[in-house]
């Protein structure tokens, strides 16, 4: 009975590993961020992203979702410039299981090893000086990507929103 519980444990523990975005940020200090209000996307950045340009399009509206709503607009004369940048690859997970008793195996300790693979991406979002053109923000999410065409739309507005709630940064002085 007990271990049926930790690996009852072990599988939720995993299940919400793969369902959260992991977020990082990072900023220049000496960035005004508050003088910031328009933005407009950098397409030679935006290009490069080795996407599909259905899912580059989908980050994209989720990008302009966001930063309206933190009170930004898209104009021909932006004061940063967003690009964007991403990273697939393909996790793998290896699990050691043990069983006691009778069974298939003619033992009493029964060792077997189980894996399992998952697409996890990374997805940077990086806010540019519009004049200087210098990085003054960049955050980065990483996390599952899902091949379930209805569940892409969610799964990528969760990834930009979680990034984005950490622009502008707060500042301490």
């Amino acid at each position: 009975m007990k271990t049926i519980k930790v690996l009852t444990i072990l599988f939720i523990a995993t299940l919400a590993s793969c369902s959260s975005v992991r977020v990082n940020a990072d900023y220049d200090k000496k960035a005004n961020f508050d003088s910031y209000k328009t933005y407009a996307y950098l397409k030679s950045g935006v290009d490069k992203a080795e996407i599909s340009d259905l899912d580059k399009k989908r980050i994209l509206y989720a990008i302009d979702e966001v930063m309206a709503a933190k009170g930004f607009t898209k104009s021909d004369q932006p004061d940063v410039l967003v690009s964007i940048f991403t990273k697939e690859r393909e996790r793998v997970d290896v699990y050691q299981n043990y069983g006691f008793g009778w069974g298939w195996n003619p033992y009493w300790g029964a060792n077997y090893s189980t894996v399992s693979t998952t697409p996890e991406g990374t997805l940077f979002i990086d806010i540019i000086d519009a004049k200087t053109k210098e990085l003054v923000w960049q955050g980065e999410g990483t996390g599952y990507l899902t091949t379930n065409i209805e569940k892409k739309d969610e799964r990528i507005k969760e990834f930009v929103s979680k990034i984005l709630a950490q622009y502008p940064p707060t500042i301490k002085k």
